[in-house]
C-alpha cells in the first residue's frame, strides 16, 4: 500500500498509478493507432483496491456537484471506474447507478448498447480512464443520448492533451479531467 499521510488524494492518485505500474515509457501504439512516448493503463490503477477506492473518493464529490443521477462510460476503460463510483456514492448515502457502453450493440438477448440501470431523462456523466481523440467518449456520450439522458458532465482520468477534450468541449459538453499529460507525458494533477 502506497503511504497516504499528508498527499493531496490527486497527488497520492498519481503515486498509486506509479507504483502500481499504470504509467508506462517507452514506444507505444494507441487505440486511436497514434504513436506514444508513454501509456497510461487506467485498469492497473481502477481494478487495484487502493486505486479504486482513491477514483471513487475523488470521483464522487465532481459528480455530485454536476448533478448526474448516474454515471457510464465506454467498456472497458469505464467499467471499474463507475462501479467504484457506485459503491462509493452508495456508501456515502448519495447513490449513483453505474451503467456501460458497449462498443456495438449484443447480436443476441435484448440486443442492448448500454448495460445496467440508466434512468430515461437523467442528467448523466461519461467517464473514461483516458481522453485522446474523445472517440471512445463521443460513441458513450450518443449512446446516453439516443437511450433520453442528457449528458450533464464528461471526466476521464487523465487528458492526454491530444484533441479529444477539445473535441468534446467543442460539442458544448463540459469536460473535466483528475490528471494531465504534458508533452514529454509526464502527468501531473489537472
Amino acid at each position: 500500500m502506497v503511504a497516504t499521510k499528508h498527499l493531496p488524494q490527486v497527488e497520492l492518485l498519481i503515486e498509486v498509478a506509479e507504483a502500481r505500474g499504470a504509467i508506462s515509457y517507452g514506444d507505444f501504439t494507441l487505440s486511436s493507432g497514434r504513436k506514444s512516448s508513454y501509456y497510461f493503463d487506467g485498469r492497473l490503477l481502477s481494478l487495484d483496491p487502493q486505486g479504486a477506492d482513491l477514483l471513487g473518493k475523488a470521483l464522487v464529490p465532481i459528480l455530485l456537484e454536476a448533478g448526474v443521477s448516474a454515471v457510464g462510460g465506454p467498456t472497458l476503460g469505464a467499467d471499474p471506474i463507475v462501479t467504484s463510483v457506485a459503491m462509493t456514492s452508495w456508501r456515502e448515502g448519495s447513490p449513483l447507478p453505474a451503467f456501460i457502453v458497449r462498443k456495438k450493440a449484443k447480436g443476441h438477448g435484448t440486443a442492448q448498447l448500454i448495460e445496467g440501470p440508466l434512468p430515461e431523462g437523467a442528467t448523466v456523466a461519461i467517464v473514461d480512464d483516458t481522453c485522446t481523440t474523445g472517440g471512445s467518449l463521443l460513441h458513450a456520450i450518443d449512446a446516453a443520448e439516443n437511450a433520453g439522458c442528457k449528458v450533464g458532465l464528461v471526466l476521464a482520468i487523465l487528458d492526454r492533451n491530444e484533441g479529444g477534450s477539445k473535441a468534446i468541449r467543442d460539442r458544448n459538453y463540459r469536460f473535466e479531467a483528475l490528471l494531465t499529460a504534458g508533452e514529454n507525458g509526464r502527468i501531473r494533477p489537472a
